[in-house]
């Protein structure tokens, strides 16, 4: 059985293999004298306190990402690593505002980003993880049948005084809008607990009247109420929505509305979004009839792959097969894609 991740940021999937790679193309000199070093630098420390401190582990890998080169070709790379992984479908998540430090706009960052996932998802490529492209990294070679299906999440951004950079985004997700195959929604991402979900209304609102399908980032720093005002907004899903059971209420508008959640049980951990792991709520959501899915977040920052996830809730929490064919099920619903591949990945997954 394969995996779906719907909720895997660019920047966070950045594995030293990868960043060895994208170094290698910019002439950019690495921190660390040896992989374990650099590991370092890309991961969070275990002693991680918040959300915050987490976000801070991100100018690593954001640094590797700013020409056009260099994007397409993160692209292609994390996508060829999910599909090494057993992922079957993904969709990539960034913020085309954050790679505009050399020179490129966002626009440039949008296509440079669509000619990744063409080259990911075209069949017939073969792919090679090594930073000197030697095989080292263990080339891969997928068959027609077996190519990783992706999409691209455009991200806009929590902060002050880029509500300019936001409008763009936004303009930049309605041009390049498609069903399949390219942008298929946007997102917010960034610091919640300071920057509250209920100041992004109005931009939310032109998102729905130009018909462009958004998840949002709500219930991980911040809690209930945050969940309460994306779900107003008319978000299709939700981004973690872990703290949504500090207000039932909103577990019922949820479920009343079968709005789907993006769950991350080991980012959840490491930015103590839930301090007590023991009342990881996802298995509770489950049973409620939560429409629940598993995801990476930030794969490379985090140490994790997708199985991992799986196998962590199968140890902590009694995940049975049944409640993992659940939670494939609700992923292939919760796609932003359409009814012809959602079917083609229920075959794939046998679900």
């Amino acid at each position: 059985m394969g995996f779906i991740d719907l909720h895997l940021h660019l920047d966070g999937a950045i594995t030293v293999d990868i960043a060895k790679r994208l170094a290698k193309m910019q002439g950019i000199t690495l921190p660390g004298a040896n992989d374990d070093e650099l590991r370092r630098e890309l991961q969070v420390p275990p002693e991680c306190t918040d959300l915050n401190e987490f976000l801070k582990c991100f100018a690593l890998p954001c640094s590797l990402l700013q020409t056009k080169e260099a994007l397409a070709e993160a692209v292609r790379l994390v996508l060829k690593d999910c599909e090494k992984q057993g992922v079957v479908y993904a969709e990539i998540r960034y913020a085309p505002q954050l790679h505009t430090e050399q020179g490129m706009s966002q626009e440039d960052a949008v296509l440079a980003a669509l000619e990744g996932l063409k080259l990911a998802t075209a069949n017939g490529n073969d792919f090679d993880l090594s930073a000197d492209g030697s095989g080292a990294g263990g080339p891969a070679v997928a068959s027609d049948d077996k190519r990783i299906k992706a999409n691209l999440i455009l991200c806009l951004m929590r902060g002050e005084g880029n509500e300019a950079a936001n409008e763009e985004t936004l303009r930049l997700a309605k041009k390049y809008l498609v069903e399949d195959g390219g942008v298929v929604a946007i997102d917010i991402a960034g610091a919640e607990g300071l920057f509250s979900t209920k100041n992004y209304r109005d931009i939310f609102k032109k998102a729905n009247e130009m018909g462009v399908p958004f998840t949002i980032h709500a219930g991980e720093a911040d809690g209930a109420e945050s969940v309460r005002d994306a779900l107003d907004f008319g978000a299709s899903r939700i981004g973690h929505g872990v703290r949504s059971n500090e207000d039932e209420s909103v577990v019922d508008d949820i479920i009343r509305r079968n709005i789907p959640l993006e769950m991350c049980p080991t980012s959840n951990r490491q930015t103590h979004a839930v301090e007590d792991m023991s009342t990881y709520p996802l298995i509770d959501y489950l049973n409620k009839g939560v429409c629940v899915t598993v995801n990476t977040d930030d794969p490379a920052i985090e140490g994790t792959t997708i199985e991992k996830e799986f196998d962590y809730l199968e140890k902590e929490f009694g995940l049975t097969d049944e409640q993992r064919k659940k939670i494939l099920e609700n992923s292939v619903e919760a796609a932003f894609t359409t009814d012809e591949v959602k079917d083609e990945l229920r075959d794939a997954l046998g679900v």
